[in-house]
């Protein structure tokens, strides 16, 4: 599933190309939009919230009785899930895509912005975005990012793995599979470890927020970084990661093979892999964790 980062990138992109643009056509292939019609909307801004994306709009001025009146607002909301991506192309561009694989297709008159395998797509009024996001916890990337509130939360559930409450977006939104494995190796605590056992949650969370902005720019993703913080994973031909995807491989401090595992929330809930390794993290009595 894409990541903070991922999201964060895609939103930039979508907002540098159809900001402040009028759409000329647009094409929602689901059932429930299927008939919108969203020509002549302008697109203020495209923001991320955690893995969200939100496209906003404005409607085209409504005749009236000659006093001001309020545009008409819409935001729309895609989630990528485990497979959707938002591509721009020039108008007509051809897609580097299936076709059939495409839920939404917008059209300015310079840029087309069309989104494949999204998980989610939705239009609500601007006004009703909070019914969609508001559950989310404090976004790593957002203007607001609140660490207390985020250790808060996460404290509030002392008994849950540190593993699964950092995948939790209520208590904070952005991080995914690969930013839990790797800052839980930086801070020396196993992924199935609870809340409660985590000597300092604020450092977790804080690694987690550096490795997320040092991966904002171009380039592929890496976690291994310079005591200044800036990524030298796979540039200075070490792993991209400390431990995610790396089974049976040398850990990068000690040599010790990582291992694999799996965590779920509960008996019967969706697993994950986790990756560790069993000498600088080594495991507790946690619930959650099974495999190795």
């Amino acid at each position: 599933m894409p990541e903070g980062d991922s999201v964060f990138r895609a939103a930039a992109q979508l907002h540098a190309a159809l900001a402040g643009q009028q759409l000329i056509f647009s094409d929602f292939r689901v059932p429930r939009f299927a008939t919108l019609n969203l020509g002549g909307w302008t697109v203020t801004e495209v923001v991320p919230r955690g893995k969200h994306l939100l496209m906003r709009l404005e409607g085209p001025a409504r005749p009236g009785d000659g006093s001001p009146a309020e545009p008409d607002r819409l935001t729309i909301h895609s989630h990528l899930k485990m497979e959707g991506t938002w591509q721009v192309y020039p108008p007509g561009g051809r897609w580097r895509k299936p076709g059939f694989t495409a839920r939404c297709v917008l059209r300015t008159a310079a840029a087309d912005a069309v989104g494949f395998s999204l998980g989610i797509l939705e239009v609500v009024r601007t006004s009703e975005e909070n019914s969609i996001v508001g559950y989310l916890g404090p976004d790593l990337l957002g203007p607001g990012w609140d660490l207390a509130e985020a250790e808060r939360r996460i404290r509030a559930a002392p008994e849950v793995p540190i593993g699964i409450a950092l995948l939790d977006q209520r208590n904070l939104a952005g991080i995914g599979n690969i930013y839990r494995c790797e800052a839980c190796f930086l801070s020396g605590v196993h992924p199935a470890a609870p809340v409660s056992a985590v000597p300092d949650v604020a450092a977790i969370i804080t690694d987690a927020k550096v490795l997320l902005e040092a991966n904002l720019g171009a380039g592929r993703r890496t976690t291994v970084l310079n005591p200044r913080g800036m990524a030298v994973g796979r540039t200075s031909g070490l792993p991209g990661y400390w431990v995610y995807r790396r089974e049976h491989q040398p850990c990068l401090k000690c040599g010790t093979p990582v291992r694999r595992g799996v965590l779920a929330r509960a008996t019967g809930a969706e697993e994950r892999d986790i990756y560790y390794c069993p000498t600088c993290q080594p495991p507790g009595p946690a619930k959650g964790e099974g495999g190795g």
